[in-house]
Parts: C-alpha cells; sequence; structure tokens
C-alpha cells in the first residue's frame, strides 16, 4: 500500500485524495483553510464547449474535465455521496446580436463532432429564452447546450473528502511544510507532528509558491480575486432546474435549489496581498453587470457574498507533473476561472502520477517545469 500525503483540499486536491483513496492507497490530507479558497467561492459552469479560446492544448483538457463528470458523481453517489452540488440542467448562451447566435450555434455543432456529451443544441428565440429563465431581461436570444451543467464548488469538495474518508483517508488541518533529504522529498510538519510518505503531492493554489520555497523553487503562480454574490430571488420560482446563463461578458447567472441565484464574478488582477475584503467597488460591478442581465433581481435578498483567488501559471495553462529535481514530490496547479470545469479530471491525474500508473493526457502539454526556476 502506497503512503501519499496531499497538500490542499480545494477541488484538485479533494478529488486528488478521493481518487488516491478508492485506489487503495494510504492518504493524509492536509489543509490549512485559508480564507479565499478559489473553490469555496466559485459557482461552476461546465460548458467549455462554447469558449472562443483559441488555446487547443487547454481546450482538450477542459473538454475531458467536462466528460469526466458524470463518472465522478456516478463513483460518488456509489460511496453513497448523492449531495454533490452538481447538476446537469443545460446552458443558454445568449446574445442580443442574431448573427453572433448563428455563429455560436455553428460552433457547438462543429464541436459536438468529438463531443457528444454536448449532447442536444437547441435554438430558442426572445419568448423561449425568457421561458428558460424568466428573470432575464428581454432581447435576448440563446443556444441551449443540454449537455452542460453547473456544481456548487464547496458542496463537490465536501463530497469527495467524505468518500476519500470512507475509503480509508484521514483529514488534517494544519499548516503543513515539506520535509526532505538531499534530493528528496519525504513528508511533511504539521505543527511539532511529522509525517512521512512514499509520495507528496502539493495542491495549494495561489498559496504553492511559499510552500515550495524551501526546495529552492520558484513556482510562479499569480492569482486572480474573485468576487461573487449570492442572491434569494422573491418568488416562488423552480429555480433549481434552470439553465445556465452565459452572456458575451465576464458575466454569468446560475440558479441553485431554493431560489437562490448567483451572479458572478469579478476579475481582479494586482491584488494587494490576499485580500479577502468584500468590497463595494466588486459589489457594484457584479450587480450593475448582473441586474442588466436580469433586472427582476433588483428586489432579491442578498444572501451572501464570497471570495476567493484564482491561480494562474505562466501562459494561463494549468500545469501537471514532478516537481523538477526532486523525488517524490508532484503538483499541480494554475487552474484559473476553469478549475471547477478540469479540477476533478486533472486530480484523477494527478493520482496516477503519483501511483506510477499511466496518464490519459500528454504531461508535456502541461509541463511543470515551464512554471518553475
Amino acid at each position: 500500500m502506497k503512503n501519499v500525503i496531499v497538500i490542499g483540499a480545494g477541488i484538485l486536491g479533494a478529488s486528488t485524495a478521493y481518487q488516491l483513496a478508492r485506489s487503495g492507497a494510504k492518504v493524509l490530507l492536509i489543509d490549512r483553510q485559508d480564507q479565499g479558497q478559489a473553490t469555496a467561492a466559485a459557482a461552476g459552469i461546465i460548458c467549455p464547449w462554447l469558449s472562443q479560446r483559441r488555446n487547443q492544448v487547454w481546450y482538450r483538457l477542459a473538454k475531458a474535465g467536462a466528460r469526466y463528470y458524470p463518472e465522478l458523481i456516478e463513483q460518488l453517489h456509489s460511496d453513497g455521496e448523492t449531495d454533490t452540488g452538481y447538476a446537469q440542467v443545460g446552458a443558454l448562451s445568449i446574445h442580443e446580436d442574431v448573427e453572433k447566435v448563428d455563429k455560436m450555434e455553428g460552433r457547438a455543432h462543429l464541436r459536438r463532432e468529438d463531443a457528444a456529451e454536448i449532447g442536444e443544441i437547441t435554438r430558442h428565440n426572445e419568448r423561449e429564452t425568457r421561458e428558460q429563465f424568466p428573470l432575464l431581461a428581454d432581447g435576448y436570444h440563446a443556444v441551449r447546450i443540454s449537455g452542460a451543467a453547473r456544481v456548487d464548488g464547496r458542496a463537490l469538495c465536501d463530497a469527495m473528502i467524505r468518500a476519500a474518508v470512507r475509503h480509508g483517508a484521514e483529514v488534517l488541518y494544519g499548516d503543513a511544510q515539506l520535509t526532505f533529504q538531499e534530493n528528496r522529498v519525504t513528508g511533511v510538519t504539521v505543527g511539532e507532528c511529522s509525517y512521512t510518505a512514499d509520495a507528496t503531492v502539493v495542491c495549494a493554489g495561489a498559496w504553492a509558491r511559499q510552500l515550495l520555497q524551501p526546495l529552492g523553487i520558484e513556482f510562479q503562480v499569480s492569482y486572480q480575486k474573485a468576487q461573487i454574490i449570492h442572491l434569494q430571488a422573491e418568488d416562488d420560482y423552480d429555480t433549481g432546474t434552470w439553465p445556465v446563463i452565459m452572456p458575451p461578458t465576464d458575466q454569468y447567472l446560475l440558479g441553485f435549489e431554493q431560489q437562490r441565484i448567483v451572479i458572478g464574478a469579478t476579475h481582479e488582477n494586482d491584488v494587494d496581498g490576499y485580500d479577502t475584503r468584500v468590497t463595494a467597488g466588486g459589489m457594484q460591478e457584479v450587480l450593475n453587470k448582473g441586474l442588466s442581465l436580469a433586472p427582476a433581481l433588483a428586489s432579491s435578498a442578498v444572501v451572501e457574498t464570497r471570495v476567493g483567488f484564482r491561480p494562474f501559471t505562466p501562459g494561463f495553462l494549468p500545469v501537471i507533473g514532478a516537481v523538477p529535481g526532486w523525488e517524490s514530490v508532484y503538483a499541480a496547479n494554475g487552474l484559473g476561472s476553469s478549475g471547477l470545469t478540469v479540477g476533478p479530471y486533472l486530480g484523477s491525474q494527478l493520482a496516477k502520477l503519483a501511483l506510477g500508473e499511466a496518464l490519459e493526457i500528454e504531461l508535456e502539454d502541461y509541463d511543470i517545469a515551464k512554471a518553475m526556476t
């Protein structure tokens, strides 16, 4: 039985720990419970197929991540976890310009040729679009992607951690520091306690740079602050079945159960430290854009605000691999704003890497050495 320590219990670390435990490894999952964890703040949209991002290496990973979700949810259900925060509700990609909707529809059909999981592609006029999401403003046409889904990052993480524990994993909360001899990482210390392992996996997101510095490695991880708002709709809508709304801006609208609507998110660069404050400017930006899409939300109650730090690596592409120059230590990072789409799948690959098994991805495409000096 291989003994593995996983540092960081966000979406990536939770998935890695879960898959390791399911594979029979002895797992210790350690988390410092920092405020601002990206997963805890995110409301995930699982719909990469309409993206206009030209990086095909990113798209292959995002597409694989979306395809992986039904398998993961089935695994969790078999392990007794039904509260995963995941629902395949479809997505509406909306626009006021009919010609641009035509292009979106054409792109969706093209992408479906090698991604059958997209499901049905349906065109909606203004009336049909509002019937799908009654709070929307008038004037929007849409393309509906039936295979799209939404996920609550907190709920999914919690479900994977509970399932990992059911498979024998242990969870420890504290500040882990790597221990090493010569060029081999031997495990971690947490406070005055030491823990050894055959392999150590770093999934520390925006905080990974500090964790690897004692090894003489500068991990080029930056982060972007995101603020989102949770609202309570007034009327008794069945919001849990509503499709995700993907407008032409960088905002989104998601419906969850119990009339909860999520609006997000800001994309704040050059943040001074790990600033977890909810700011007036951030809320103004989210509300201005969100209420222009759905003016009927103006009278909704503000239930909750969340803040998270999206980690990025050079090239805005996730990285994964063995840490260069060191034995028995692995890492992945840089999931950015697609963290909930690719995180569970990348965690499954990271678990395979730690166990010495064959991967489904080409490591060269996501070479971690490119993010380390």
